[in-house]
């Protein structure tokens, strides 16, 4: 656990310790951006229910305003801060892309140290997308100059919970 922290925080990212939904309710409520988001999208209603209506969202593109987005990670690997994440459930992939602040919630017994393990845990049972995510978008110039926040998220929230929460409800 040590490590995936040090790890994610190294590359710009942040990790939370829970023990279930209730404290990572409490968790993202300290979020510094949660409290001045307008437009929250969640697939983790446990934590919270989110005010965007993923299900009524026909076209990514209406998603381009969204500040919070909380999706599930089904693997979160130490050596890299990595966290993998699939289209299951999810309607449309761009969320993890698109929200000003992304928030990825994983069982803690979904921990594993290095990549080796995480492969050997990928199951896929038919064509599908999936990615590792580590940490923030950034890019930097030839001057070395660190842009947060490009192309994608400008932070990026680990959250390792004792709880295995039920996959969600939503349909795609």
């Amino acid at each position: 656990r040590a490590q995936f922290a040090t790890v994610l925080a190294s590359v710009g990212g942040r990790c939370e310790f829970v023990a279930d939904g209730a404290e990572a309710a409490r968790k993202l409520a300290e979020h510094p951006a949660y409290g001045a988001a307008k437009r929250v999208a969640s697939f983790v209603p446990e934590i919270t229910p989110g005010n965007v209506d993923l299900a009524t969202v026909a076209d990514p593109h209406a998603l381009e305003d969204v500040d919070f987005a909380i999706l599930r990670g089904e693997i979160a690997v130490a050596e890299n801060g990595a966290v993998w994440v699939t289209d299951a459930g999810v309607r449309h992939r761009a969320l993890y892309f698109i929200a000003q602040h992304l928030v990825l919630v994983v069982p803690a017994a979904a921990l594993v140290d290095n990549m080796p393990q995480a492969y050997e845990r990928l199951r896929f049972a038919g064509p599908g997308y999936g990615a590792f995510l580590s940490g923030p978008s950034k890019t930097a110039d030839i001057e070395q100059s660190l842009v947060i926040g490009a192309h994608g998220p400008r932070s990026l929230t680990v959250v390792l919970t004792g709880t295995d929460f039920p996959a969600s409800s939503f349909s795609p």
